[in-house]
This record gives C-alpha cells, sequence and structure tokens, in this order.
C-alpha cells in the first residue's frame, strides 16, 4: 500500500480514531533508545567532571533563559 493510499484510508476514520492512529504513531516515534540513553549520559558526566575540574565554565540559570 503506497503512502498516499494509506492517507487516503486513515481520512476515512472517525475523528476520534483518527486521534488514535496518529497519537499511537507518534508514541512510536518517541520510543526510547538505550544506545542514544548511554551517549547522552556520557556526555552529561564529562561535562559535569570538566565543571568540577574547572575546564567547563558555567552559565547562570538565569541568562539561559533571558528573553531577548
Amino acid at each position: 500500500m503506497s503512502m498516499k493510499e494509506l492517507l487516503d484510508e486513515a481520512m476515512k476514520l472517525k475523528p476520534d480514531e483518527r486521534f488514535t492512529l496518529v497519537e499511537g504513531l507518534i508514541k512510536s516515534l518517541d520510543e526510547p533508545d538505550k544506545k542514544l540513553d548511554e551517549i547522552w549520559a556520557e556526555e552529561a558526566e564529562r561535562r559535569l567532571k570538566a565543571y568540577r575540574e574547572g575546564k567547563l565554565e558555567g552559565i547562570p540559570m538565569e541568562e539561559v533563559f533571558r528573553e531577548e
């Protein structure tokens, strides 16, 4: 089934059924990725270590969230 055919069939669903379909598709894209989580955890540890050793300067929260 082509993407267009699939979309055409989905458009025939009732609004609540389309919502359930979309919600399921979005959730499928947001599943945890253990490898990616490991990479981010390692990066966070490296940054924290560098900060504690004075090799990395922190940025005040107020500056990070300041609207310009």
